[in-house]
């Protein structure tokens, strides 16, 4: 009798410790955010950039994790098959939830089965730029030398199927122009080949560029955007030089695996909300390039889907080679 009363209180305590722990109000550690794309990227900076307001508002440390590889599948799917207790989150990009899907059937994560959308945090639009040391100034100087060569040029992307990658395809196909395409494990790692003439283009996020453009080691030829940026005002859009309508941007959103619950992502939510409108943030954000965004979950959800319809339109219409 006596052991069968303490067998139940013992059950009992048990019961109410792990009633109590389930209780503790999220978050109660740190919280990992995996980067899909090597340090130095602009998912990476960005990420490095609000995590840490967003971690003041959430309580709790942000901690970065690069995973790169395979235009972001890498980390894309390492995130999807984490546990769904918010405390794995990814930041995702255009590049990895809205074109991947598109050319690649096959990725082993599905962005509506297998993701929850947290907030959407931030927009750059692309700078096409060649190293300062390409005989060329002008976007035009730059169309009729690949004419006249071509096959001989080429340029580097953040792997297959990225937005860097289907930004400079959609060059080529308005220019008219074949050029020949080299993809990294991220746009951080093509610089070193452009000072060295490796690489004679990249179409990326001016968060990326922006050093060495400052620095002088690249030349920027045009922006993606239909209108100029406010950082770049003497900088020509593509528009502007000939390529109607060319008007491309990328999207950097916080992903959570499925079955995360609604309490969770909404404090997750919150938090990097708060942060982007803070000041400070605000002004950081655009000495980077980009613009703060934030939204509500279903916002975000809806954004992505539009993203890849435009994609996939584009990928049609113009008939682009994803090689």
């Amino acid at each position: 009798m006596k052991r069968k009363y303490f067998n139940l209180c013992v059950s009992i305590s048990l019961a109410m410790w792990t009633g109590l722990a389930a209780a503790q109000p999220y978050p109660t550690k740190p919280v990992r955010l995996v980067v899909p794309f090597p340090a130095g990227g602009a998912t990476d900076i960005l990420a490095r950039t609000i995590s840490v307001k967003a971690a003041e508002k959430l309580g709790q440390p942000i901690v970065i994790d690069n995973r790169a590889g395979a235009g972001g599948t890498i980390g894309s799917a390492l995130v999807a098959k984490a546990s769904a207790d918010g405390y794995t989150l990814l930041i995702a990009t255009g590049s990895t939830h809205s074109i991947g899907p598109i050319i690649n059937p096959k990725l082993p994560y599905d962005v509506e089965r297998d993701f929850e959308p947290v907030v959407y945090v931030a927009k750059t639009a692309s700078v096409l730029v060649v190293p300062a040391n390409l005989p060329v100034k002008t976007l035009g100087e730059f169309i009729a030398m690949a004419k006249a060569k071509p096959g001989q040029l080429n340029y580097g992307s953040s792997g297959n199927g990225t937005n860097s990658h289907l930004s400079a395809e959609l060059f080529k196909a308005q220019a008219g122009v074949f050029i020949t395409h080299i993809p990294y494990r991220g746009t951080g790692l093509v610089f070193n080949d452009m000072m060295s003439g490796q690489v004679h283009l990249l179409m990326d996020n001016y968060v990326t560029s922006q050093a060495n453009i400052k620095d002088g080691r690249l030349r920027v030829l045009g922006v993606s955007s239909l209108q100029r940026l406010p950082f770049l005002p003497d900088v020509p859009t593509l528009h502007e030089q000939g390529l109607r309508g060319f008007d491309v941007s990328n999207w950097f959103g916080v992903y959570a695996p499925h079955g995360v619950t609604s309490d969770v992502i909404e404090k997750v939510n919150a938090a990097f909300n708060a942060a982007l409108q803070d000041p400070e943030m605000i002004k950081r954000l655009a000495f980077l390039g980009a613009t703060p965004t934030g939204s509500t979950p279903a916002q975000m959800g809806k954004m992505v889907a539009d993203d890849k319809t435009k994609w996939a339109n584009l990928i049609r219409d113009r008939k682009l080679v994803v090689n």
